[in-house]
């Protein structure tokens, strides 16, 4: 915890962080936050947005080829982030989300990015069908969309340091559920939940 405390505290001193929730958040249900995806601080972001009981609930997904790629960067992603690692490459036959799958049923809210990968762009790009399926899974769990205002100009694709440039991370109120929602109708409407709070 202490890791993940450092870290929020130097990020807040770099990029302010300041958190703006369209309602007052109820802490007493399970969550699964979707964000834009820009920076490999965006993570890092929403979990310090969050009130601080939020966050020792919450456990991001985070890409097994790049956090798990060295002993360093595996630490802060299992120490600091309390991130559930998976596999973009899983084998034929292999289900990427089971972790997801796993630590949701156990009763955590998560952070998901579902484009899949970083944008170099403010909005976000098509996403791909891991929300839509994990909504379906768990339609109980509240499906809660956010935006990350300004992390891309911070920290872009490619950059490893931050510029100190003011972020702000908007976080909207839960998706409304449609049942028999198609997938791509579903998932067009989770992209533009997450672009009208950029506006």
């Amino acid at each position: 915890m202490w890791i993940s405390n450092a870290l929020i505290s130097v990020l807040r001193f770099v990029i302010g962080v300041t958190a703006r929730w369209e309602s007052p958040p109820d802490l007493t249900r399970q969550k699964i936050y979707f964000a834009n995806h820009t920076s490999h601080m965006d993570t890092l972001a929403i979990i310090a947005a969050l009130p601080p009981e939020a966050r020792i609930n919450v456990k991001p997904v985070a890409a097994a080829d790049y956090w798990g790629k060295n002993r360093f960067l595996s630490y802060i992603s299992q120490k600091g982030l309390n991130a559930v690692l998976i596999d973009r490459q899983a084998a034929p036959g292999q289900n990427a989300l089971a972790p997801i799958f796993e630590v949701v049923q156990a009763g955590h809210s998560i952070i998901i990015f579902p484009e899949g990968t970083r944008s170099s762009q403010a909005l976000p790009g098509a996403f791909k069908s891991g929300l839509y399926r994990l909504g379906e899974t768990f339609p109980e769990v509240d499906l809660v969309p956010v935006y990350l205002e300004n992390l891309y100009r911070s920290m872009p694709k490619g950059k490893h340091v931050p510029l100190p440039i003011i972020c702000t991370i908007r976080i909207g109120n839960p998706l409304e559920r449609i049942a028999g929602e198609e997938k791509q109708v579903f998932l067009e409407r989770a992209r533009d939940a997450i672009v009208r709070l950029s506006k």
